[in-house]
């Protein structure tokens, strides 16, 4: 599907407000298995193959390059909502889990997709994530699962929260200067269970942006 375009310089505008409450809570878990985990903030089976790495209908779906190496898989395995602002808002959770990776993999949080995929709390977790690999020396490799994924919208319809697991027993670290893949032993700590809340960007059409990230880790509900 044909995405709009959008002024990257705007995207830091001001968000708008939440209706949705959330809490959560989790540890960053970093060079093991490059989880993008632990939200500094606070913290059905799969029917669908999904996009990999790069994004839906080409690598820039707000005219911002999401895409990423080869080597860099991450599948998002679930089915749209019907809902317009929902499946939307689960489009640019998707990128904003893609902009991440991007950053990590361009080894900087300056990354245009960060700043277009995410606002406030949001982009300071994006940011974060992203600092602690440039600083630690690794990026990533393997397969990134993301799946049972659902929605819900707050009442003013300017907020969604997106919700899924991730399986990342198959994505690991890898030191950029040596290229060793930091492999571990498969363990409940693969999976985790994310809850963002992405907000409507006031002037970008169709643009939905994270503003806040919770992370379950260690998620039993997720295996």
């Amino acid at each position: 599907m044909k995405r709009r375009p959008l002024p990257v310089a705007a995207a830091l505008a001001a968000t708008a407000a939440l209706l949705l409450t959330a809490c959560g809570s989790g540890d960053d878990k970093s060079s093991d298995n490059d989880k993008i985990a632990g939200a500094g903030q606070g913290a059905e089976a799969p029917k669908e193959s999904a996009s990999a790495s790069g994004a839906p209908a080409g690598d820039k779906p707000d005219g911002v390059d999401v895409s990423l190496p080869k080597d860099m898989n991450l599948v998002f395995d679930w089915d749209k909502p019907k809902d317009k602002n929902e499946a939307a808002a689960m489009d640019d959770a998707a990128n904003f889990v893609r902009a991440i990776y991007r950053g990590v993999y361009k080894r900087t949080s300056n990354e245009a997709a960060v700043t277009a995929y995410s606002t406030g709390e949001g982009l300071h977790y994006a940011k974060t994530q992203i600092d602690s690999r440039v600083e630690g020396g690794w990026t990533a490799t393997g397969t990134r699962r993301h799946y049972q994924a659902t929605t819900r919208s707050a009442p003013n319809g300017k907020s969604v929260e997106v919700a899924f697991c991730v399986d990342s027993s198959k994505f690991y670290g890898k030191e950029v200067k040596t290229k060793k893949i930091l492999r571990s032993k498969p363990s409940i700590a693969d999976f985790d269970y994310f809850r963002i809340v992405m907000v409507k960007f006031p002037t970008g059409q169709g643009l939905w942006q994270a503003s806040k990230v919770f992370v379950e880790a260690k998620a039993a509900k997720c295996q």
